[in-house]
C-alpha cells in the first residue's frame, strides 16, 4: 500500500495549502469583521496619537521660542553692564569666523602682547577672552572690571597699551609690534 504522500516536496505542499486555507477560513468567516473592529481601533488610536504628538510639537516649539526670547534679553542685558567682558567678548565674531571649532582651535596666542604671561593667557581663556580682537575691542568699562578679575592694579590694561598690541597683531603688524613693544 502506498501513501499519497511521500516526499518532503509534497508534505510540504501540503502543508502550505493547509495554511492558506486556514487563512483563507478566517478571512471569510463572520470571525472576519472582529479583526476589521480592531484594525479600525487601531486606525483610530494611531491619528490620536498622531494629534497628541503635533500638539506636543506646537508646545515644544512655542516653549523655544520664549526661551530664545528670554536668552535675547538676558545677552542684552549682560552687553550693557561693565563685569560682563567674557559675555560681551563672546557676542563680538572673533578673528576668521564666528565658531573657534574643536579643542580651542581658533584662539590666538595671547602671550605675544607684552603683560601677558603664560598663567594670566590661562585666566582670560578661562574668562572667555580667546583672541586679539576681543581684546581689541574692550572698552575702559571692560578693562577696569578686567584688571578687577585678574587682579592686576588699575590702569594696568592701558599702561600696558593691551587694546594697541592686539590690534597690531591681528592684523599681521609683527614688525611694527615688535619694534614698538619688543
Amino acid at each position: 500500500m502506498s501513501l499519497p504522500f511521500e516526499t518532503v516536496s509534497q508534505f510540504a505542499g501540503l502543508g502550505l495549502t493547509l495554511v492558506a486555507g486556514w487563512f483563507f477560513g478566517m478571512a471569510s468567516a463572520p470571525g472576519g469583521r472582529k479583526w476589521r473592529e480592531l484594525y479600525e481601533e487601531e486606525s483610530v488610536d494611531l491619528a490620536n496619537y498622531r494629534h497628541q504628538a503635533e500638539s506636543d510639537l506646537k508646545d515644544a516649539n512655542r516653549r523655544v521660542r520664549d526661551l530664545e526670547a528670554e536668552n535675547a534679553k538676558l545677552v542684552a542685558a549682560a552687553a550693557t553692564a561693565p563685569v560682563a567682558v567674557a559675555a560681551a567678548a563672546k557676542a563680538e565674531e572673533p578673528a576668521g569666523g564666528g565658531w573657534r571649532g574643536w579643542f580651542g582651535w581658533g584662539r590666538d596666542n595671547l602671550s605675544r602682547i607684552k603683560g601677558i604671561d603664560e598663567a594670566r593667557e590661562k585666566r582670560l581663556n578661562e574668562l572667555g577672552i580667546k583672541t586679539y580682537r576681543e581684546i581689541e575691542k574692550m572698552t575702559a568699562e571692560d578693562e577696569a572690571a578686567l584688571e578687577q578679575r585678574l587682579e592686576m592694579e588699575k590702569g594696568g590694561i592701558a599702561a600696558g597699551h593691551w587694546r594697541e598690541q592686539a590690534a597690531l597683531l591681528r592684523a599681521g603688524n609683527e614688525d611694527e609690534h615688535a619694534k614698538k613693544f619688543g
